[in-house]
């Protein structure tokens, strides 16, 4: 869909290469024995590898198999030219997955839970020509068909992101003085900024960074802590796939600090892109407008009469949500709208909240790695004014993420904007007054700010060690 999309992990026809940076190799151990000089490679007509040492004595090599847990996000192996077996995280995995849960006996199998994300949705409905409702119920209906026993929307774990990061932002402030890598705070729902940042700025950037679970690993923290407790089941038993609009939350998905250690499961056990929906009704015959409509389920139990949404944008309305709360937390004024003003570009706009002609919040969205890359060379130089920064690696933010389904005799742009129409066409809530979220924190999590509440809904980052290859020299 995005003509310049930049992420980390691309498997579509899309321009995603920037450069090599780094050699993607997983290190694989090799015995060298003594008095034995280099051995020659040997390829079989089957594509089979043979060392064949001075002796003529031969021995086959085995193939380095590279999963997403060993990906450095070097932006520099995977792209448009290239595809990579993502074994976990494919429709087809989830394919398998239902064909044996259906053979599988009643003590084997497992409850199959799908979250959908908001964008996903809007593009399916420009692809369908159906409305943003009658999509969702129509989805739902196709799911449970193929074996899905509930479908969920991540708009609802999105309410619990925007409050943390509200909260999370306001105590950052509080300590700036103290603390000098407490601000700006930098948004963390975009997983290619964050592989981006672990790999190529590390330890200097990461502290900027918001500790907040993005919308899909606070869905996926919900779906295998809250709903396997109120179902009675262990985290194993419960296998949680969710459809999102980027490539790049596939690697989120895989990362080591969502993996429940004591049950060997995953927070979200598989991650399927909008276009890899359209596949599954392609491999099935049908489309959405065939389907029946069923009704949409709830985490909290019954269904749900409609849909709804966060003010702010496609990317989830990070920047609007926390800085109307701030305004009205640390300087008690109220702000009824936002007014962005553009700087070089549309993916970067900065705000302000001024009073008595002082400047008190400066905030701003960045999207796509060229506005990344300037925001970060300004936090180095010392020269960074903002409070806050809405990061996204896509050019145009998640709606325009790389696993979108692209219109056929539609231009890039009128395809974002019918998106965009949709996206934006549902009402907008206002996470604080949602009743289940308020049940979830005061019963479930203990209450705002408690222990279990930063445990569940927040994590951690990691620098990533660089090494240096032949693809990272500059001659």
């Amino acid at each position: 869909m995005a003509a310049r999309f930049s992420g980390v992990l691309q498997l579509t026809d899309l321009d995603d290469f920037i450069a090599p940076s780094q050699e993607c190799i997983k290190p694989v151990k090799v015995d060298k024995k003594p008095g034995k000089s280099a051995a020659k490679i040997r390829i079989e007509a089957d594509g089979s590898y043979f060392q064949v040492n001075q002796d003529g004595e031969a021995q086959k090599l085995e193939k380095a198999k590279i999963n997403l847990n060993d990906c450095l996000a070097c932006s520099g192996c995977i792209t448009s030219a290239e595809s990579v077996l993502v074994r976990q995280q494919s429709h087809q995995e989830f394919c398998n997955v239902l064909a044996l849960n259906k053979a599988a006996g009643p003590q084997e199998q497992r409850l199959l839970v799908v979250s959908v994300s908001p964008q996903s949705r809007a593009s399916l409905a420009a692809a369908s020509r159906l409305g943003l409702l009658d999509t969702a119920q129509r989805l739902s209906s196709f799911l449970r068909n193929l074996g899905v026993h509930y479908v969920f929307d991540t708009t609802f774990s999105r309410n619990f992101s925007l409050l943390e990061s509200q909260q999370e932002f306001v105590r950052r402030f509080h300590r700036q003085a103290d603390d000098k890598k407490a601000l700006p705070m930098l948004a963390s729902a975009c997983p290619g900024w964050i592989c981006y940042a672990e790999k190529t700025h590390g330890s200097f950037i990461i502290p900027h960074i918001s500790t907040t679970k993005s919308p899909q690993q606070v869905m996926g923290s919900l779906v295998k802590g809250y709903f396997a407790e109120q179902k009675h089941l262990p985290p194993d038993r419960i296998y949680h796939v969710t459809v999102m609009p980027c490539y790049d939350k596939k690697l989120e998905a895989s990362r080591p600090d969502f993996f429940n250690q004591e049950y060997q499961t995953r927070d979200v056990d598989c991650v399927i892109t909008t276009g890899e929906v359209l596949k599954l009704l392609e491999q099935e015959g049908v489309s959405l407008s065939d389907v029946d409509p069923a009704p949409l389920d709830t985490l909290l139990g019954g269904a749900a009469g409609e849909l709804s949404t966060h003010p702010g944008g496609g990317s989830g309305g990070y920047l609007e949500h926390i800085f109307k709360r701030s305004a009205r937390e640390l300087f008690g004024i109220h702000v009824d709208s936002i007014h962005y003003k553009p700087l070089r570009n549309k993916d970067l706009q900065e705000v302000t909240l001024e009073r008595d002609g002082e400047v008190l919040l400066h905030f701003a969205l960045a999207y796509g790695f060229r506005n990344i890359q300037n925001l970060v060379q300004k936090l180095k130089r010392g020269k960074c004014p903002y409070h806050y920064v809405e990061v996204m690696a896509c050019p145009s933010g998640c709606l325009n993420g790389g696993g979108q389904i692209k219109l056929e005799g539609q231009s890039s742009k009128e395809e974002l904007q019918q998106v965009e129409r949709l996206y934006e066409s549902l009402r907008a809530e206002i996470p604080e007054e949602n009743q289940a979220v308020r049940e979830l924190y005061q019963h479930w999590l203990g209450g705002w700010g408690s222990e279990r509440a930063q445990a569940v809904l927040h994590t951690q980052y990691h620098a990533v060690e660089r090494t240096n290859s032949a693809l990272s020299i500059k001659w």
